[in-house]
């Protein structure tokens, strides 16, 4: 192809059920100038001889291995690779409208856009219903205007998007010039990625349509994953902080930031199972939320009065065990 205007990249690993829909959401885009760039996570089924019989019908398809190393690996690996003006980082157990890079792509080009922020919803596999999920694009933080900054949101800047990657779409010379990486490990991946170019970028544009839907299926729960690394939230939100201090702009977020720290170990923290979650638990009283700046602050400093009420109570049950 002369000239490639999305590069799509997805990890693949173990969805040998899921894998052909996904395929064919992306193989069908109205926006025909892509590039498919597959990365085979060491999977153990049946995934990788599906890529290859999708990979015999286009020819835009290219399939990279690597030994199980989790997304964040796979999707380093493919941006190594992609030549497209735009990148799409898409999971392989989910799917999309058939206009998603089409709307995203034209939406980017108006506005000179950095980034690109759609609506998804959740596809419940058993009940085969869709759920809609509206916290993930806040419309009414984002100003009426296009292009806009971080500083033209009027709420925390780390929840008005939510920090997974397949929402959005990205140009590939910013991401090059920033030199933003995903983590390589196994949970809370992207986050680095997604709140640093969050930051950093001067354009960022919205789409108020619902055009990827990410697939939830009771059997494959995520919280299982985390069961074995129930500390990853903590490295990529230290990880996130070690950036913004790089470029000078963490005291300028510093207060949404530490707001987001609570939010966040709280969630990884209510959706654990035992004994998990006591092991979380000690780590954040003995040492987490002192380390992200939590600890110390007045009630007013944080935004969400229940998550404040929940940390108090987290606080006051460490001093009754005493």
């Amino acid at each position: 192809m002369s000239s490639i205007k999305v590069s799509v990249i997805l990890p693949v690993y173990n969805v040998e059920n899921y894998l052909r829909q996904c395929m064919d959401s992306v193989m069908g885009q109205t926006l025909k100038d892509i590039e498919i760039i597959c990365v085979d996570d060491g999977s153990s089924d049946d995934s990788p001889a599906i890529l290859e019989e999708f990979a015999r019908k286009d020819s835009r398809i290219r399939i990279l291995t690597q030994q199980n190393a989790g997304a964040g690996a796979a999707r380093n690996l493919g941006m190594k690779y992609a030549k497209g003006r735009y990148l799409s980082f898409l999971d392989s157990d989910d799917f999309f409208e058939p206009d998603m890079l089409e709307k995203s792509y034209e939406k980017a080009e108006e506005y000179q856009a950095q980034i690109v922020v759609f609506r998804s919803d959740q596809y419940l596999t058993e009940q085969k219903s869709y759920k809609p999920m509206p916290w993930t694009l806040r419309m009414q933080e984002v100003p009426p205007y296009a292009p806009f900054s971080h500083r033209q949101m009027t709420d925390n800047i780390f929840k008005v998007f939510v920090g997974w990657a397949w929402d959005k779409l990205f140009l590939r010379s910013f991401v090059e010039e920033k030199q933003l990486l995903f983590q390589e490990q196994r949970t809370s991946n992207d986050l680095l990625f997604v709140f640093s170019a969050v930051a950093l970028a001067k354009r960022i544009a919205v789409l108020d349509n619902v055009l990827a839907h990410q697939r939830r299926d009771a059997k494959d729960s995520l919280s299982k994953t985390r069961e074995k690394s129930w500390g990853c939230f903590y490295d990529a939100l230290t990880a996130l902080r070690e950036r913004l201090c790089r470029e000078g702009m963490y005291e300028e977020v510093e207060r949404d930031y530490i707001n987001y720290a609570l939010h966040f170990s709280l969630w990884n923290l209510n959706t654990l199972a035992e004994p998990t979650r006591s092991v979380l638990k000690n780590k954040l009283l003995t040492e987490w939320f002192r380390d992200l700046g939590i600890s110390g602050k007045e009630p007013a400093y944080f935004y969400i009065r229940s998550e404040y009420d929940q940390y108090r109570k987290l606080l006051d049950g460490e001093t009754k065990e005493r």
